[in-house]
Formats: structure tokens, C-alpha cells, sequence
């Protein structure tokens, strides 16, 4: 092994040691992340920017003003000022929302149909948000470059810009980012169950009631139930909504005592 590759593999060891001891926001639970949040942030921000050019923007101006809004208390509650924060309502009838690193949000008004309440939007909103904050994407790309690289690649990879494709192509498989599959975040069950946690943590905090939460997932469990009716894309890659719900009801009270009245108390 030549002098190039030793320091390149000691580079990389030693950004697996550093990785290993990243914490996760909110939660502290071990995270793997072999790039920076600003690549990832950069990342999101040229995702986002494809997405406004591919699709259409809604026309409702009070719905579209609905998401605004909702998007904002919680971003206000998530006091994350360094990112850009964006929310834009598309217009598709697909039962989806998400949240691109850097703070780019995208609600699908077939998902509206669904949400009703403010607090059921909230509890989505939330939701997607809170894989931004606990850089689940980061996350998901670390390991896709742990998957697809040897250790010298790797290493190359950590210390490049965003115009790196290996980093880029990570990010293309973390997001799902085919014609076919969109933007959807393929997150792991561990990362949507941390994600419905944040998320009612965040909604709580904005003033929003975390039982939107519990109301939410029995709808979307209702829909996605019909006969013959196959997953929506915001479900196809989340635990099973049974699970789910039962896991928001063992936090939701919790989360209500801690957040949500000291919320109105403010």
C-alpha cells in the first residue's frame, strides 16, 4: 500500500471513529454520519430545486397559505435558523409530504384529504421535519457509501464537495430519487418510529394537539385497508400502522404533559 492510500485509509478510520460517536438530536441514539450537514444541506437544496421544476405548484391559495402557516410553527419550534425554510404544496393527488435536508418542504394535496385538522397536519408536517433535524438522510447516505465504497473511495468521499458523484449518487439512493419513486426517503423502521416521536414533540411545541397524531395514522391505516388498495407512497416504506399507532398512544401523553401544555401556558 502506497503513502496515498495509508493516509487514506487512516483518514477513513478515523472519520468512522468520529462518526460513531455522533448523537442524535432530541433523542441521543448512535448515528453513522460520514458526510457534513452542509453537503447534505447542498444536496437538498439542488433535490429541491429539481422538484419545483418537475412539479406543479398548487393554485389553492388558502390551503396553500394552510401549510405555510402550520410549517412555519414548527419551524419556529424547531429553532433551526440556518436552514432556509421552504414549504410548497403540490399539486398531485398522491396521499405524501416530505422534507429535503436544508429545511425544503413538500405537502402533496392528495395527502390534505386525510389531514383535515390543523393538528393532523401538524402531526405530518412534524413528521417530515423531524427526519431533516435528525439527519436521517444523512444517515441513510452514510451507509449507502459505506455499501457502494471501498475504504480509499470512501475516504475520498468524505473530504469532497457536493459536486462528488459518489457522494451524489449516495444521495440519489438514500432519497428513492427514480422516475418512478420520486423524492420518498426510504427511512428504516427505527428512523420513522424516531421521526413519529420528534415530530409530536415539534407539533406539541408549536401549540398543536399530539393526539392529530394518533387521528392521523388511523386514517391513514383506514385508507390504506380499502380493498384492493394498495399502499400509498408515504406508507410504503413505514412500519405497519397498527404498530405505529399503538407506539404514538404509549407517547402521545407524555409528550402532552411535557410540551403541549407548557405550549399553551406560553
Amino acid at each position: 500500500m502506497n503513502r496515498r492510500l495509508k493516509r487514506a485509509a487512516l483518514f477513513f478510520c478515523l472519520a468512522l471513529i468520529v462518526a460513531a460517536c455522533a448523537k442524535a438530536a432530541y433523542t441521543g441514539r448512535s448515528q453513522l454520519l460520514l458526510i457534513s450537514e452542509g453537503q447534505e444541506t447542498q444536496l437538498g437544496l439542488q433535490a429541491a430545486q429539481d422538484v419545483l421544476k418537475t412539479e406543479k405548484k398548487s393554485s389553492d391559495q388558502i390551503q396553500t397559505e394552510r401549510v405555510k402557516r402550520v410549517g412555519q410553527r414548527i419551524a419556529a419550534a424547531a429553532n433551526k435558523p440556518e436552514y432556509k425554510w421552504e414549504f410548497h404544496l403540490i399539486e398531485k393527488d398522491t396521499v405524501n409530504a416530505f422534507c429535503l435536508p436544508g429545511g425544503k418542504v413538500f405537502v402533496y394535496t392528495g395527502i390534505l384529504e386525510l389531514a383535515t385538522s390543523n393538528d393532523e397536519l401538524a402531526a405530518i408536517m412534524g413528521h417530515e421535519i423531524a427526519h431533516a433535524l435528525v439527519r436521517h438522510g444523512g444517515e441513510r447516505m452514510s451507509m449507502a457509501l459505506m455499501a457502494q465504497l471501498g475504504g480509499q473511495a470512501a475516504s475520498i468521499a468524505l473530504g469532497a464537495g457536493t459536486s462528488n458523484p459518489a457522494v451524489a449518487q449516495a444521495f440519489s439512493q438514500a432519497y428513492g430519487m427514480g422516475a418512478q419513486v420520486g423524492f420518498l426517503l426510504p427511512h428504516s423502521r427505527a428512523q420513522e418510529s424516531e421521526a413519529d416521536e420528534v415530530g409530536m414533540i415539534l407539533a406539541a411545541q408549536a401549540g398543536y394537539e399530539p393526539s392529530g397524531a394518533l387521528s392521523l395514522w388511523r386514517k391513514m391505516d383506514a385508507y390504506s385497508s380499502k380493498k384492493g388498495q394498495t399502499p400509498p407512497a408515504f406508507l410504503s416504506t413505514h412500519p405497519p400502522s397498527k404498530e405505529r399507532i399503538k407506539d404514538i398512544q404509549a407517547k402521545m401523553g407524555a409528550i402532552r404533559t411535557r410540551y403541549y401544555q407548557q405550549a399553551l401556558l406560553n
